[in-house]
């Protein structure tokens, strides 16, 4: 924990704040993209005690993850948005997703008192068209306390919001699978078609793939 917060003091240098944006669901065939930014305007051993289980939200158990939401809401500035279904299917994933963090650093941005600020991005790219100052983190979520916290808000969100979903289309096993494109998904969808909530442009490979053997 203490390496995370050491870890963004360094990135500090000649800013004022932080802020750590990750996303959490790029990779699922249904639902939308759930980002997050953080900034934690200050910092104390009381509060690098309170989020000593964070990490990167991939690595921690969903009771962890649970746990820490409320925690990090707390104790920085915060903002949750989505990339829709329709952005991904229009835009692709990869543009919806920094599109979706553009749009919480912008929100997180706006609540901040001065506007010295660099942007911690995990991943490989960075936000495009975007006039502050911002850096990429390759496996940022597994060295920054703010992105590894915007981590735990993506990933939470989302999932809260699959579970919802599943209520209203059981027969997906959305609460169990988050949309992702397990055997019992595609079987799912094999079944009983796609819904609104598929990205459809990712199923043409398992549908092409099922023509395929059904012409052997």
């Amino acid at each position: 924990m203490n390496n995370l917060f050491d870890f963004d003091k360094e990135e500090l240098s000649s800013f004022d704040f932080i802020v750590g944006t990750d996303e959490a669901g790029r990779g699922p065939g249904a639902g939308p993209v759930f980002a997050a930014a953080v900034c934690f305007v200050s910092c104390d051993d009381e509060l690098i005690e309170k989020l000593s289980k964070i990490n990167d939200s991939k690595k921690l158990s969903e009771k962890v993850r649970e746990e820490l939401f409320d925690v990090i809401k707390e104790n920085c500035v915060y903002a949750i948005y989505q990339g829709s279904v329709e952005d991904i299917e229009r835009l692709n994933i990869l543009k919806t997703s920094l599109l979706t963090m553009k749009k919480a650093c912008l929100d997180v941005l706006e609540k901040l008192p001065t506007k010295n600020v660099v942007v911690l991005v995990d991943g490989n790219k960075k936000i495009p068209d975007f006039s502050f100052s911002q850096k990429f983190v390759v496996k940022g979520d597994a060295k920054s306390a703010s992105i590894a916290a915007a981590s735990i808000l993506a990933k939470v969100s989302r999932d809260r919001f699959m579970q919802e979903l599943d209520k209203e289309f059981p027969q997906y096993s959305w609460s169990d699978n988050k949309g992702y494109m397990t055997k019992s998904h595609l079987d799912a969808v094999d079944k009983y078609g796609l819904c609104k909530w598929h990205r459809k442009k990712f199923f043409e490979k398992h549908f092409e793939k099922s023509q395929q053997l059904s012409l052997i």
